[in-house]
């Protein structure tokens, strides 16, 4: 029989802290009619990167592993229940703030880690800090990141909100210059449905 090792800790925190991901808002500079927290944004930027990973696949002759880019996509912000979600223009003002941000993430990220058994840490380890990953895999949740903040734009801005117009245009330009096909055929094929109501997407 195999020896089942353990931790002897009683309880472990991760889970826990992953649950309050739902109290971090998004978009701290910004006028919001409705907020958007990182566990909502988390959610969909899954859902996006697995599409992509599905397209990269199917259209393009990808080598994606689908599974595993859904997962960097899911926990891409947890670092955030600690550090909280630093606005954009702040995170990106000069270089030193860039990089002091990034050393806070990791710092961030390893306090989560260690709030798992030690045996189970290896298992979190390359999903928690998504710069361990492929270049293409850190792409397509890159690129799911800022498709998700582009709907964001879009439907603050159809609601007549239009503190969301520079960045809508920020965030196109961004994704435009990605120059990824399965980026390109997701903005096409499936980008027009967040602007429809729920009539038209039912087609009832």
């Amino acid at each position: 029989m195999t020896e089942i090792k353990y931790s002897d800790a009683d309880n472990f925190d991760f889970l826990g802290m992953l649950s309050r991901m739902r109290y971090i808002n998004r978009w701290g500079l910004m006028r919001n009619t409705i907020n958007e927290n990182i566990a909502e944004h988390s959610l969909d930027v899954a859902f996006i990167a697995h599409a992509l990973s599905v397209i990269s696949n199917v259209y393009f002759n990808g080598n994606i592993d689908i599974e595993h880019v859904t997962m960097l996509a899911m926990y891409h912000d947890t670092s955030e229940i600690i550090t909280g979600d630093l606005p954009t223009p702040i995170k990106y003002y000069a270089p030193d703030i860039k990089k002091a941000y990034k050393d806070v993430e990791n710092v961030a990220i390893e306090k989560l880690l260690s709030e798992l058994p030690e045996e189970m840490r290896d298992y979190y380890k390359n999903i928690l800090h998504v710069e361990n990953n492929s270049y293409e895999e850190r792409r397509i949740v890159k690129a799911a990141d800022k498709i998700s903040a582009l709907v964001k734009c879009m439907e603050e801005i159809s609601m007549g909100n239009h503190d969301f117009d520079s960045a809508k245009e920020t965030l196109e330009n961004t994704i435009k210059k990605m120059e990824m096909e399965e980026v390109d055929f997701f903005m096409e094929h499936f980008l027009p449905a967040y602007n429809k109501t729920l009539d038209e997407q039912s087609k009832l």
